[in-house]
């Protein structure tokens, strides 16, 4: 387990082997950190990958071709050694391979590639998958990047913004808290402003903001005057919005999925989970995100 960073002239980024995950973005002009340090009071993450599932499954368990598999929340792979295999000053590449052990709760022989290139005030997330086997393989992966917030020393977020680009009003669906499964039930809107809604006090003590349906491929945080903090940039099938239920956590949570919790009336195996993606031998998948970060 060790560190690895990007630099530029504008930002230092550091990466960690075990998960492959983003602990921190300084900015090298005014030193200010964006990403949330990972305080277990709070949350004791930072950027964790989800893999090969997103979200909370019916049970904690799932089924694969009759036989039922235990898992937990989000997958393993957050908490996993990746082995570093390419680097340089401006990009760096991570390779998780399916052992014994995975493969008792995850019967797939996966590869999981995870790159970070870094340009400008632009950090872009790369994720490959790819089967070993001619079979068709089920999964799912999602981010979940932590942003400080507030940044500039408050007490509290509230006031702060997330803005929307390009719609009116957001629906997401919620989640059930106790077991983490989607309410698909309901249909809550989020009325926008000029694409933006303010935090208040008990923005995130209700559910986690589960938003499908490509309704934005932009979310970004500002502070309260209006400057710009971070863009979330993303082309997946929904994303997430979460801050710890009644904790009035320092940290906004923006996470593009491809995959989600189970509902809380799902009765399938894995080939009839929402969003699953599949891949063959002959294929490899490939997603991401970026994020960029304003000097304010």
């Amino acid at each position: 387990m060790g560190d690895y960073f990007l630099e530029n002239e504008e930002l230092i980024v550091k990466i960690n082997s075990f998960g492959a995950q983003v602990l921190s973005v300084l900015d090298k002009k005014n030193y200010r950190e964006y990403l949330w340090y990972g305080d277990s009071k709070f949350w004791g993450r930072t950027s964790p990958v989800l893999f090969p599932f997103v979200g909370s499954l019916k049970d904690k368990q799932y089924v694969c071709e009759g036989k039922s598999f235990k898992m937990g929340q989000h997958g393993f792979a957050r908490d996993m050694e990746f082995v570093m295999t390419d680097r340089s000053d401006k990009e760096i590449f991570f390779e998780l391979n399916a052992t014994e052990e995975t493969l008792e709760k995850y019967p797939f022989d996966f590869k999981l590639i995870i790159g970070y290139v870094l340009t400008g005030r632009e950090l872009k997330v790369i994720w490959k998958v790819k089967n070993n086997k001619k079979d068709t393989m089920y999964f799912s992966i999602g981010a979940h990047p932590a942003f400080l917030c507030p940044i500039h020393g408050e007490n509290s977020k509230c006031g702060y913004k997330l803005r929307f680009d390009g719609v009116n009003e957001i629906h997401h669906h919620g989640n059930d808290v106790a077991s983490g499964l989607a309410k698909m039930e309901e249909d809550i809107v989020i009325e926008l402003e000029n694409g933006r809604s303010v935090i208040t006090e008990d923005y995130f003590d209700r559910c986690t903001y589960m938003i499908e349906g490509n309704q934005t491929k932009c979310v970004g945080i500002e502070d309260r005057d209006g400057n710009r903090i971070v863009d979330v940039n993303f082309d997946t099938p929904l994303f997430a919005i979460w801050s710890p239920e009644q904790k009035n956590a320092p940290f906004i949570c923006i996470e593009p999925w491809y995959g989600r919790c189970d509902a809380t009336d799902f009765e399938g195996d894995i080939t009839e989970r929402d969003y699953t993606q599949t891949v063959t031998g002959d294929e490899e998948f490939e997603g991401g995100y970026s994020m960029k970060f304003y000097n304010i």
